[in-house]
């Protein structure tokens, strides 16, 4: 069963949403629906409720036995040791929400993009979750819009052990450019042997990342091209993330860069495999725990 709650959202989207769900009290729905039905009814809601507030709460396979979604509202979801929980508002948050935001270029919005996006979780900085997955996929340029993904590689790790794993190549809409082969090694023909479809590839790799929280190095790149992805074939995709980057930054002082390879240099980290998803993960897993163990120690 689920239950859909919603607030301030049009009249119109509480008649639509009666076709799956029976509205037991004003705004609230409940019902019986297969998962792929709830992910579109979530992907419904999100676009139509324009100024509104939603939640979403469903069973799932966990500790908690639940799950749920949150749209518009200034309580923000987030995962402790493997748990979901939500964050309650604080003032200074609150106040942040309404500061008025200017506009930019596009110019100046394509300068900000390329700035490092610090999506590291305060809590993170503080204690390692018990759970997590180490991310890293490969792809054919740096535009999510333009290129393709045509590796994921996942690890997950649950107290300090790896517990699985997820390699997939991904056949894309155009071959792969030579520059990218001389930097990842991955071949055409590679691809055209091992790889599968984008669909079936997010498909299997959501499921494997299991709503736990995400550990990339440079996490913006990795999580626009897989949300750019996502959307296009309407799969949920909003995880919690950490990243390396950001953390190295705050705690490494006086490096070059803080490139993947630059700091596993500097912090005597093997890195065997570089531009090749699995080797970036083991590289990225091993960089977390130091970092942590770095910032516990000071």
């Amino acid at each position: 069963m689920i239950v859909l709650h919603l607030t301030g959202c049009p009249i119109g989207l509480r008649g639509d949403l009666t076709k799956w769900l029976m509205e037991i009290s004003a705004g609230v729905f409940v019902g019986r629906v297969s998962a792929r039905v709830r992910e579109n009814i979530w992907n419904r809601v999100v676009s139509l409720c324009k100024n509104g507030r939603a939640i979403m709460v469903y069973p799932a396979a966990n500790e908690q036995g639940l799950n749920f979604y949150v749209h518009g509202d200034t309580w923000e979801p987030i995962n402790f040791d493997g748990l979901k929980l939500m964050l309650r508002p604080s003032e200074f948050r609150l106040k942040q929400s309404h500061i008025p935001k200017t506009g930019f270029s596009n110019a100046a919005k394509y300068r900000k993009a390329k700035k490092p996006h610090h999506c590291t979780s305060v809590s993170a900085l503080r204690r390692m979750p018990k759970t997590y997955i180490i991310l890293d996929i490969e792809t054919t340029g740096l535009n999510p819009k333009a290129d393709e993904i045509i590796e994921i590689g996942a690890i997950k790790i649950e107290s300090g052990k790896k517990i699985d794993v997820l390699n997939t190549l991904i056949i894309p809409k155009n071959p792969i450019p030579p520059k990218i082969t001389e930097i990842t090694g991955i071949t055409q023909a590679q691809i055209d042997t091992f790889g599968i479809p984008l669909s079936a590839a997010l498909t299997k790799a959501v499921a494997f990342l299991d709503n736990l929280p995400i550990v990339c190095h440079n996490v913006e790149f990795d999580r626009k091209f897989i949300v750019a992805a996502c959307q296009k074939l309407n799969i949920p995709f909003n995880p919690t993330t950490i990243d390396t980057l950001a953390i190295a930054r705050s705690i490494v002082k006086g490096l070059p860069n803080y490139k993947l390879q630059t700091l596993a240099k500097h912090l005597s980290i093997p890195y065997g495999n570089p531009h090749r998803s699995m080797g970036d993960c083991e590289t990225i897993w091993q960089l977390y725990e130091k970092l942590m163990n770095l910032q516990q120690s000071q």
